[in-house]
């Protein structure tokens, strides 16, 4: 999900988010290892690389880091505080942008439903300041799948939208999803798929 959640990595462990993303004219293929050494600060640096035509590069490095000010708690809520920024590459343009966030996470119904709710700032490479939005649920069907949806987007331009299913393969360290995108009121090739592994780490530190 593009819309970020009030929960971090369990303390003294690891995960790695990696997921394709078929465009209309691309693909990018996405890979953020993310540790929590402290207890309540979660470090992320990942990178992806874009296939467009005849041509493949590096187009995205990712540094960030995510603190939670009050823990998600069963039946309750909870919020965080994320900053980063993406060096990236597209096409022949080039730069880096900056971004914090403010996401807040609902939980309902004994963590079954979970409603997200971002609030954030983008400072893009052309010195262009925007704000941030996303909201986005988490739905259990059962205990191993969840149906998922959001939509996101900036004060300025459309909005866009995603739905998936999420599957864990190993309950609390092996998930999988797929997902389908669109900017709404887009054009026909204003959209995408995609499909996600994310492995977390039993703690490793003592």
């Amino acid at each position: 999900m593009i819309t970020d959640d009030a929960r971090i990595t369990d303390a003294k462990s690891c995960q790695v988010e990696s997921w394709i993303r078929n465009n209309a004219d691309s693909t990018e293929y996405w890979a953020l290892p993310a540790c929590n050494f402290t207890g309540n600060l979660e470090l992320t640096a990942g990178a992806a690389r874009t296939h467009a035509g005849a041509e493949t590069y590096l187009s995205d490095f990712v540094l960030q880091g995510k603190t939670v000010l009050k823990p998600l708690e069963a039946n309750g809520w909870g919020v965080g505080l994320t900053a980063g920024t993406d060096s990236h590459r597209h096409g022949h343009e080039a730069g880096r942008d900056w971004y914090a966030t403010v996401p807040a996470s609902f939980s309902f119904q004994d963590d079954r439903v979970l409603l997200h709710a971002n609030l954030g700032w983008l400072r893009e490479q052309t010195q262009r300041t925007r704000a941030t939005w996303g909201l986005g649920t988490e739905i259990a069907l059962d205990q191993n799948n969840w149906l998922i949806a959001e939509t996101f987007g900036q004060n300025q331009g459309k909005p866009n939208y995603q739905l998936g299913l999420r599957r864990w393969l190993l309950p609390g360290r092996v998930q999988i999803d797929a997902t389908y995108g669109k900017r709404l009121g887009g054009n026909a090739d204003e959209h995408w798929f995609s499909i996600g592994l994310r492995v977390l780490s039993a703690p490793f530190l003592p």
